[in-house]
């Protein structure tokens, strides 16, 4: 991974009216990597990506894409990134072709260039079948390849995907990370918010964990868990759900030959380190 920083946020506050939605957050992505921003509901973490693709004002702080002031030059910043949003948004009514094509016209692509990216992003995407079907008769999961397509047809430096597997089943979503994983593999950089947290331990180089607009650490998810243990051991305590962690197994054993109770013991995963650092969980 090359230590190019293409993603630089410096000091980026948001106010909404009395209520701090970010604090002061700091942030470097670099190139080719796979980046995860988490925290709960409410931690700021669709309200930094609104700001970084152009959609809301910040209140205060500097935001460059691949070396472009969102500000200063706010359409050569633009050009650099392709924004998967969270909900649907695609025209329902046209066809995959049509949705494609409409956005390659925005971003300026030739009608000779238009079509030849058309055609590539749907075989990424394994979607090139589908190319004259009506949007509103594809499945969820092929909804979203769509929305992965139509990001990537200017061939951004810069891919937003803010909770793309939101709402899909397992089988679908692990589906949508390999492409995700495939994307991410060939170069282009990829920030990543999501609520399930076994999708940015899987995917993620690094994480930071967002609670009440801060960023409270950032690390590689392998360095996260590590910093709490390797098994965990749940157990209720007058009807509260606690948790143990220990480094062996053995010594997870071991606690429960000597104490009473129903336990459940499991290895340590991201949400673990999350419930550490902020005293919550994600959702």
């Amino acid at each position: 991974m090359d230590k190019k920083t293409v993603i630089k946020i410096k000091g980026l506050k948001k106010q909404y009216g009395s209520k701090p939605a970010l604090n002061g957050v700091n942030l470097e992505v670099f190139k080719g990597e796979l980046f995860a921003y988490l925290g709960p509901n409410g931690a700021g973490k669709s309200t930094t990506i609104r700001i970084l693709t152009g959609l809301t004002k910040k209140t205060a702080g500097d935001v460059w894409l691949d070396g472009y002031h969102i500000e200063t030059h706010p359409k050569q910043a633009k050009s650099q990134f392709g924004l998967v949003p969270q909900s649907i948004n695609l025209d329902m009514e046209l066809s995959v072709r049509e949705n494609l094509d409409i956005h390659g016209r925005l971003y300026g692509l030739g009608s000779k260039h238009r079509k030849m990216r058309i055609e590539q992003v749907l075989r990424y995407v394994d979607m090139e079948e589908e190319i004259n079907t009506l949007v509103k008769r594809l499945s969820g999961g092929m909804k979203r390849r769509i929305m992965i397509a139509r990001a990537l047809i200017h061939s951004p430096s810069i891919l937003f995907l803010d909770e793309p597997t939101v709402g899909l089943d397992a089988k679908i979503r692990r589906r949508l990370w390999a492409l995700i994983k495939k994307i991410q593999e060939q170069g282009t950089t990829i920030f990543l918010t999501t609520h399930y947290i076994e999708e940015a331990e899987f995917l993620a180089h690094r994480v930071a964990f967002l609670d009440k607009g801060s960023i409270i650490t950032i690390d590689s998810p392998e360095n996260l868990i590590q910093g709490v243990g390797n098994w965990a051991l749940d157990f209720l305590e007058d009807g509260t759900l606690k948790t143990i962690y220990f480094e062996k197994r053995k010594q997870a054993k071991e606690y429960i030959l000597t104490h009473t109770g129903s336990f459940s013991l499991r290895r340590v995963n991201l949400e673990d380190a999350f419930l550490r650092l902020t005293g919550k969980k994600m959702q």
